[in-house]
């Protein structure tokens, strides 16, 4: 059984490939975003039935703003309208 060397890379290539391990991005912009408002995101809806969010009563009519999944969630359970 015979098996195949592994092949051998030119002493050339393996300088240039060091080179680009060793290199450096000298461009890199740094960005920082703005503070969020507490709002920022959410969603107004208006709920159909009464609803306890996060310990707090709603009656039916409540407007109340969520994030989208939360909306998303309420419309599809039945518990609020598009507000």
């Amino acid at each position: 059984m015979t098996t195949n060397p592994a092949p051998k890379k030119p002493a050339a290539a393996k300088e240039e490939s060091a080179d680009i391990l060793t290199e450096t991005p000298t461009d890199v912009a740094t960005h920082t975003a703005p503070a969020a408002s507490p709002t920022a995101g959410k969603v107004t809806v208006t709920l159909a039935h009464h609803h306890t969010l996060d310990g707090a009563s709603y009656p039916p009519g409540a407007q109340i703003q969520v994030t989208p999944d939360t909306a998303h969630s309420l419309r599809m359970q039945g518990y609020a309208t598009h507000g």
